[in-house]
């Protein structure tokens, strides 16, 4: 007798647990050293000072770590929704790979803004 697995229910367990956790404290982090910057800062904040904190290299590597920390936490919120709620296979398999494409790109357009031209 063969029994038919039923493909839903995100079940990824301890991993991505501890994924959503670490990159959770990443953006934390990230937020508490933006706060302490933004409200440590005397004088006005004009469009140059934002320049130049986010020139410097700490906070284009700080502020890329957070982008993909973020899209990573995201991508596995969205996944386990769509694993819980979507029940046609093939409808859910699209859902993640467009999901898994617009966060890509989200990562992509982060760099490219932090490192472009």
């Amino acid at each position: 007798m063969t029994t038919k697995r039923i493909v839903t229910g995100a079940h990824y367990g301890l991993k991505d647990w501890l994924a959503q956790r670490i990159t959770a404290v990443i953006l934390i982090v990230y937020l508490l050293y933006l706060l302490a910057v933004t409200f440590g800062h005397r004088g006005p904040y004009d469009y140059g000072t934002w320049y130049a904190l986010f020139q410097s290299p700490f906070m284009k590597v700080a502020t890329l770590l957070a982008a993909i920390s973020l899209m990573w936490h995201a991508w596995i919120g969205v996944r386990d929704i769509w694993m819980d709620y979507i029940k046609p296979t093939s409808l859910r398999l699209l859902l993640q790979v467009l999901t898994l494409i617009v966060l890509v790109g989200y990562a992509v357009w982060t760099a490219v803004i932090l490192w472009g031209a």
